[in-house]
């Protein structure tokens, strides 16, 4: 992968970024995802933030390999304080993180937020972490995107800011709005790798000498829910 080629999961994170964006990549790496935008000419800014000296200079390296330095900034920062106001981002980009890690990003870097930038996130666990946070802090949901690339499956969440409240039920938010409705045979192969870790938990549980009924319980109704709701063979 480079700023030329991107992996699949991020290809699909830079299908989000709308002509003319000033993007802030929190994250950034080897800041091929804004370098990948500016050469197609999608954005017309981008700050690659980076809190690792050794990321940050790798991006550095590359925006300057690149001759982008017009167009890329690349800044040693902590989350969002990477965003100046003078920047004038309207969106955002987080990819390749987990979930708890992103909400903590966008709830501790608030202050740096205008709650007009479209928000497109990649966890690679914990889901409905983000999701809860675009809820709590009123960003709708509007496009959600699952893939499997090189063993692993990634799902994106694209969300864009509203003045209306947001609510999810907690199926939803568990599984994603957007990816109910679909189903696809990857949100199934997911959910179904789930369904046997919790098989293999349950039945380890019920040979303990003390079986811990409430916790066997709790983890027989997850799995039978996956099989109600993604599998539908309930």
């Amino acid at each position: 992968m480079n700023g030329t080629h991107l992996s699949n999961r991020l290809q699909v994170v830079a299908d989000f970024v709308q002509p003319g964006a000033r993007l802030a990549d929190i994250g950034s790496d080897h800041a091929y995802l804004p370098v990948h935008l500016a050469k197609q000419g999608v954005i017309s800014a981008a700050i690659a933030g980076e809190v690792v000296k050794g990321p940050y200079h790798n991006a550095l390296t590359e925006i300057e390999n690149e001759q982008l330095t017009a167009v890329i900034t690349a800044r040693l920062a902590n989350g969002l304080e990477a965003i100046q106001p003078e920047d004038h981002i309207d969106t955002v980009t987080i990819a390749g993180m987990g979930g708890t890690l992103i909400t903590n990003i966008l709830e501790n870097g608030k202050s740096h937020l205008t709650h007009h930038e479209r928000l497109i996130l990649q966890p690679n666990v914990g889901e409905d972490n983000v999701r809860r946070w675009l809820q709590d802090n009123r960003y709708q949901i509007i496009a959600e995107r699952i893939l499997a690339e090189d063993g692993h499956i990634y799902e994106i969440i694209v969300a864009d800011p509203t003045d209306q409240a947001v609510s999810y039920t907690a199926v939803e938010l568990k599984y994603g709005p957007f990816l109910l409705q679909e189903k696809s045979p990857v949100l199934q192969q997911k959910w179904r790798r789930e369904q046997a870790r919790l098989d293999e938990v349950i039945a380890t549980m019920k040979q303990a000498k003390n079986a811990p009924q409430e916790k066997i319980a709790a983890f027989t109704q997850e799995r039978d829910q996956i099989q109600e709701v993604i599998l539908d063979e309930g």
